[in-house]
């Protein structure tokens, strides 16, 4: 019997490999994909300036990273004695203004760079639900100010769409090898109630399909409809039921690499997935002759691979490992012997 209703995904016309270079932006979700694509060796820049939620800011983001824009002093703000700014996430901050207008640039530079050298632009679309600040205008993050100094609008499909048309147009002309994969967070943003969020995931959709109707360069990929059909039980959610579950966040990599990965570079991702399971892998004993032989195959396989991919954090734990013997293999969550 069927318990679920699986639907296909196209196969991506531009293909994702260990070559490409890679920006995944904007919400949670995003960091999830960016972050396994980090742990297979791929070539990926991760939410430059944290977790952003709203089409808009994204746009403005990019816009400032193309145009190298400086940080608008009238955003930063003060609390508990660190420095942080309306257009980013809390987690570009600064204990002086100054520290955190240098971290911006580099963010900025880093940003563009990836854009102008890059295969591949990843941006997830969490809400439609926008804050405005009284002065400032639209936040990407209120950073625990009082809400008095913000008003919520739910963003029109034509003000998301002409912001983020507008950036994929300079995209274009600026860099036109970069291909452009739109998708919708499977989170739930329930705190702006069910209705509410139902609303906004649904104008990001289309918000998703007016952008790829207007460039070929832009494609979907559909997590967000694969959370709602293949994985509709509350069995996938964490008990916040908002966040997917490990497991449903796996099936839909799963989905992720059939659609951009070709069979050999899913070849590599597995060999590659093979050699981090055993790097967590944690022994019975330490100082054993068997651990010794485990750790020195697991080097050569190492070494074997590292003309193609950059190992060399994790050779140089092995032999520091092996080196000295007295010190137990500091490995993470895996099985024992």
């Amino acid at each position: 019997m069927n318990w679920f209703t699986s639907f296909d995904i196209p196969t991506a016309e531009h293909p994702i490999t260990h070559q490409s270079k890679i920006l995944s932006m904007g919400s949670c979700f995003a960091q999830v994909i960016g972050k396994k694509m980090q742990e297979r060796k791929f070539n990926v820049l991760v939410n430059p300036f944290g977790t952003i939620f709203h089409p808009s800011i994204l746009a403005n983001l990019l816009d400032h990273s193309i145009s190298q824009i400086p940080l608008e002093p009238s955003g930063i703000l003060e609390r508990e004695g660190l420095f942080f700014h309306y257009a980013a996430h809390s987690d570009l901050s600064g204990k002086s203004a100054l520290e955190l207008e240098e971290k911006w640039n580099q963010q900025i530079q880093k940003t563009q760079e990836s854009l102008k050298e890059g295969s591949h632009l990843i941006l997830t679309f969490g809400t439609a639900w926008i804050y405005e600040h009284q002065d400032f205008g639209s936040v990407a993050n209120c950073h625990k100010q009082p809400q008095k100094l913000f008003q919520k609008n739910l963003s029109s499909l034509e003000k998301m769409t002409f912001d983020l048309a507008h950036v994929i147009n300079k995209f274009s002309q600026a860099f036109p090898q970069l291909n452009i994969v739109l998708t919708v967070s499977p989170v739930r943003h329930i705190k702006d109630g069910i209705p509410e969020n139902q609303l906004s995931k649904s104008l990001l959709r289309v918000l998703c399909h007016e952008l790829e109707k207007k460039s070929k360069k832009v494609s979907y990929f559909p997590s967000y409809e694969i959370m709602m059909d293949e994985l509709r039980d509350y069995r996938f959610y964490k008990e916040d039921r908002i966040h997917p579950t490990d497991e449903a966040e796996n099936y839909i990599w799963e989905q992720f690499s059939s659609t951009f990965f070709s069979k050999e570079t899913r070849e590599k991702v597995s060999e590659i997935e093979k050699i981090q399971r055993e790097l967590g892998h944690r022994p019975l004993n330490p100082e054993s002759e068997a651990h010794r032989k485990f750790l020195q195959n697991l080097l050569i396989k190492l070494e074997r691979m590292s003309a193609e991919f950059d190992f060399s954090n994790e050779i140089k734990k092995i032999k520091t490992t092996l080196n000295d013997r007295k010190n137990p293999f500091d490995a993470v969550h895996g099985d024992t012997d």
